[in-house]
């Protein structure tokens, strides 16, 4: 009987997933968000007079142990010269963490909460297992995600590979 039940529950419990959203682990370190910042790209543009600054062309940023990948960020500065405030990433985003990483069509990046922000055909993978979803919400200082807007996902069930 139980043989039974169990595809029925796996099945219960990917349409609960798909209908509600999901809460998941992402990386396997907190995120220090006082860490410098360090960007690579192949252009740089930057607006004095609205403390903004794009990169774009195979932007790498860096940050502790995360790496994100974009064609374009842009970056805007705190006032007084106070460090950076948030990040804005489009066109083909990456987020790594540790072992797990996300895809999305962008990504907003607020150092003072420490969260991302993905949206737009948002895919995370951790090592077998996938999710997608409209949007994932990043915490980095306790390594958890939400994922909202149907979400789904395929459960492993470890027995086949």
């Amino acid at each position: 009987m139980k043989y039974l039940l169990l595809p029925l529950f796996l099945l219960f419990t990917a349409v609960s997933v798909a209908a509600q959203g999901a809460n998941v682990a992402f990386g396997t370190i907190r995120q220090d968000t006082g860490l410098p910042v360090e960007i690579t790209a192949d252009d740089l543009s930057v607006d004095q007079t609205t403390d903004t600054a794009i990169f774009s062309g195979n932007v790498l940023i860096g940050q502790g142990e995360m790496r994100l990948t974009a064609a374009r960020v842009l970056v805007v500065y705190r006032a007084e010269s106070e460090g950076i405030a948030r990040l804005e990433a489009t066109g083909g985003v990456t987020l790594v963490s540790g072992p797990d990483a996300a895809e999305s069509d962008r990504a907003d990046y607020n150092i003072d909460t420490g969260t991302i922000v993905m949206s737009g055909n948002v895919l995370l993978v951790q090592g077998r297992n996938a999710l997608s979803s409209d949007k994932m919400s990043v915490n980095l200082s306790d390594g958890t995600a939400q994922m909202t807007g149907r979400v789904k996902t395929v459960l492993q069930t470890g027995t086949k590979n």
